[in-house]
């Protein structure tokens, strides 16, 4: 048998010098690599060239605020990202319903993305929060919006030498006056996602809307969020017939394989669910942000102010 070699860098400069003399598979939670390379029922993963764990780097393992903007390090798992009360809500909810406990104790944001998987459940709110990626090679450092590093089904805009480090959100639930996050699935936990909905409203002091984001996942190649979609509803006061046209510009923008009207009718009814009801508590000064809460499935605490 071919002999494969396995790299454990103890820094992040390291582990670059590596990345850039080898082509190696960068591993930190392992948890959709050992899937892929699983031969058989019974029979341990074979990968076909070295590999590099990167799980317990320290420069890539923290969650911090510089400024206004959280950064989340790539090897973060899900777990400590839902514990968190310094990352934004969309990406808790997220963090918190993928997969199992044991699942959720070992895969990471870096992993999440870097899988490019149309169903993967982070993608959505980072979509939504126009959050970016940040990628390090003995070259330097750039940053890329995910939206665009994400190109399509396992397809991402890394070059051999590079490596995710970080995901920096430069917004979160204090941006918006109401937010929304739901995912359909063959259960209530441990399940693969049918499809997930991101959304997110600010109105103006006029009652009109100043701010309106939606995204969703398992709809395409790749998480779908338009902002020609959102543009529609902009400058104007949410109502039925605006709703509607919403949904109906919304429609389009999903895949037509794969359960395409069960996929569309969940996010008709998500978005009509969250316009209808942002536009009530508007009215009504309900100040409460959350819409369509799941208790006992969500994590507990609500959203909070991360400045003050």
């Amino acid at each position: 048998m071919e002999k494969v070699m396995c790299y454990i860098p103890k820094t992040l400069n390291e582990a670059l010098e590596i990345r850039n003399k080898e082509d190696v598979i960068v591993l930190a939670g392992g948890s959709d690599l050992m899937v892929s390379h699983k031969r058989t029922i019974g029979l341990t993963p074979k990968f076909d060239k070295s590999v590099m764990i990167i799980r317990n780097l320290p420069e890539i393992r923290k969650i911090y605020m510089d400024g206004s903007e959280c950064h989340i390090g790539a090897a973060c798992t899900s777990r400590e990202i839902a514990e968190s009360p310094l990352v934004p809500w969309h990406v808790r909810q997220a963090a918190s319903r993928m997969g199992a406990i044991g699942l959720r104790n070992s895969a990471t944001i870096g992993g999440n993305i870097a899988n490019a998987s149309p169903k993967g459940d982070t993608p959505g709110p980072l979509y939504l929060l126009d959050a970016r990626v940040k990628i390090a090679s003995t070259d330097g450092v750039r940053e890329e919006l995910v939206s665009d590093f994400i190109i399509k089904f396992r397809t991402i805009d890394l070059k051999p030498n590079e490596m995710i480090t970080e995901v920096i959100l430069p917004l979160s639930e204090d941006d918006f006056d109401y937010v929304f996050w739901h995912k359909v699935g063959t259960r209530k936990a441990n399940a693969i996602s049918k499809v997930t909905l991101s959304q997110a409203v600010k109105f103006a002091s006029d009652g009109t809307v100043c701010d309106y984001r939606a995204s969703a996942t398992a709809t395409g190649s790749k998480t779908n969020r338009s902002r020609d979609v959102e543009n529609i509803i902009i400058g104007k006061r949410i109502a039925p017939e605006l709703i509607e046209e919403v949904i109906a510009a919304f429609d389009g923008i999903i895949s037509p394989r794969a359960m395409p009207e069960f996929r569309r009718e969940s996010c008709r009814r998500s978005i009509r669910r969250f316009l209808t009801e942002a536009e009530k508590r508007r009215i009504e000064g309900c100040r409460d942000k959350v819409i369509d809460t799941y208790d006992g499935y969500y994590v507990p605490c609500a959203p909070v102010c991360r400045l003050s």
